[in-house]
């Protein structure tokens, strides 16, 4: 090759290289924080409220720099003790919105289709006077539990569908409900050790969490989907929820609205209730394709034996 042609070669191996795009890094991965259970989940310790559990969840989120939480009520803890309306005023302050969880947190496997309705429309009248213009058409069963028959299911995504409804699904959940009584427990008896141990399990729980339900979402779709975190409202959640922000932050989470996430096309079967329902969650969806779960660790033995009250038979649930 002469040195003109050799010059001439690597010119334009030089603006071909240069015309070829560069690998785009992948985007962080995003989390939207939902809260069930307003305005009261579990025991609460002696001394605290559902309201200051409320103000103290709002605090530690407003702190943290989340303003993207959305949160899911049980509206018979307003009757059976008007109190707690208080605390859905102090969510409704700090600008979380509400969405519906069933007037009493009642199963669906547990009532026909009509009852179920009624357990929806009865929530209606409450979140429509505490969110005004804001959108509560957002439903999420409670216990996640969508139905174990099928006719079942479809009757009632068609109500939700009628009634304007999307679903809540969930994609991120490290069960911190189990952490609420064990709390109350070791709180009762003053155990400092006990409370520090909670808090270094819930951590880990989160961060098992984490990698459990990434490495699913990159199983399935071959990406990070927009995570939807399931929280539930609670004293040691509230103690909790600044360090659970840090966590997420150092694994590169940015925050996001519910419905941000859910318009990811991986959500369009879970939310869209006019469609027909697909597997739930990420765990139904590997099912389904025949994707063995990772393992995870299992904490429920460890927190019933925390602080376990005397005279009951050992550990309490």
């Amino acid at each position: 090759m002469s040195r003109s042609a050799l010059f001439a070669f690597l010119a334009f191996a030089g603006l071909a290289a240069c015309a070829t795009p560069a690998r785009r890094a992948a985007p962080p991965p995003s989390l939207a924080i939902t809260i069930d259970d307003l305005p009261v989940h579990g025991p609460i310790p002696a001394g605290e409220t559902p309201l200051d559990v409320a103000r103290r969840m709002t605090a530690a989120l407003e702190a943290s720099g989340v303003r993207t939480a959305y949160a899911f009520v049980n509206g018979r803890w307003t009757e059976s003790d008007p109190a707690t309306m208080e605390a859905l005023r102090a969510w409704r302050r700090a600008g979380v919105p509400l969405g519906n969880h069933g007037w009493s947190h009642a199963n669906v496997d547990d009532l026909d289709p009509a009852a179920y309705e009624q357990e929806i429309a009865r929530n209606e009248p409450l979140l429509a006077g505490l969110m005004g213009r804001g959108d509560w058409h957002w439903f999420r069963y409670p216990y996640l539990s969508e139905g174990k028959d099928p006719a079942k299911r479809s009757a009632v995504r068609a109500i939700l569908a009628r009634r304007g409804y999307h679903v809540a699904d969930v994609t991120m959940d490290f069960a911190d409900w189990q952490w609420t009584a064990p709390y109350a427990r070791c709180r009762s008896k003053g155990d400092q050790a006990a409370v520090a141990e909670l808090e270094r399990m819930y951590l880990e729980a989160a961060r098992d969490g984490v990698r459990f339900y990434r490495g699913l979402s990159k199983t399935l779709y071959g990406r990070d989907i927009p995570y939807v975190l399931l929280m539930h409202t609670g004293s040691f959640d509230a103690r909790m929820l600044p360090r659970l922000v840090a966590l997420y932050r150092s694994e590169g989470f940015r925050f996001v609205t519910l419905s941000e996430a859910e318009r990811d096309p991986a959500y369009r079967e879970a939310a869209d209730p006019s469609l027909p329902a697909g597997p739930q969650g990420l765990e139904g969806r590997a099912g389904a394709r025949g994707i063995a779960l990772p393992a995870r660790t299992d904490f429920a033995s460890r927190l019933a034996a925390a602080c376990p009250v005397e005279g009951a038979g050992g550990a309490t649930p």
